[in-house]
């Protein structure tokens, strides 16, 4: 009864057969989560709203192709990067913003570094100012898949599988994306912790 994915797949074959209403209760479902995923790529917020409106209008003329491979989020999300991203390379600009990823006290801020599972120094979990821009700086300077995976584990909290679908790669891949990319936040950390002597 109270299956997510049931509910979803429910509403889009209303929006196959015609039902454009079905459609808003799905943008409505998940218009602030669309925002938020492509707000991490894209930091100007009226540009983040308009590249998840034009995920959303994406989505709307793909819906008749959209067979329920997987659920209708995990497929909603991958338009939503594939559009960020083009969003970001039609604008040369870095994915990532400092204020949007950790800024104005985001509760994700807290949770994306108690949730690095390679990272268990005291130092790590106290997120001072300087981790917090380490982190940043990390994930910023990070390949586009690795940076796109840990967003989709850390802050999305999707699994190894939905982030599987929707970067459309093997499970496998996804792990040694993870794993390199946490690496590479750790050693940020680890050289941080030597310069202040711990």
């Amino acid at each position: 009864m109270g299956d997510t994915g049931a509910v979803d797949q429910e509403l889009v074959v209303r929006v196959q057969r015609g039902d454009k209403t079905a459609f808003d209760l799905l943008v409505r479902k998940y218009q602030f989560k669309v925002i938020k995923l492509v707000s991490r790529y894209v930091y100007d917020p009226s540009d983040a709203h308009d590249v998840a409106q034009e995920a959303f209008i994406k989505a709307y003329r793909a819906l008749p192709g959209f067979r329920g491979d997987s659920a209708f989020y995990t497929w909603l999300y991958r338009i939503a990067i594939n559009t960020a991203k083009n969003h970001v390379a039609a604008r040369n600009r870095t994915p990532i913003s400092s204020e949007s990823e950790f800024g104005n006290g985001d509760s994700d801020a807290f949770d994306f570094s108690s949730r690095l599972s390679d990272i268990d120094t005291p130092e790590a979990l106290l997120l001072t100012e300087e981790v917090r821009q380490t982190i940043v700086n990390a994930i910023e300077g990070l390949p586009q898949d690795l940076r796109t995976a840990i967003i989709l584990r850390e802050i999305e909290g999707m699994s190894y599988e939905e982030i599987a679908k929707t970067m459309d790669c093997p499970v496998g891949t996804v792990r040694s994306r993870l794993f390199r990319a946490r690496d590479t936040i750790d050693a940020e950390l680890r050289r941080i912790e030597g310069l202040t002597g711990t």
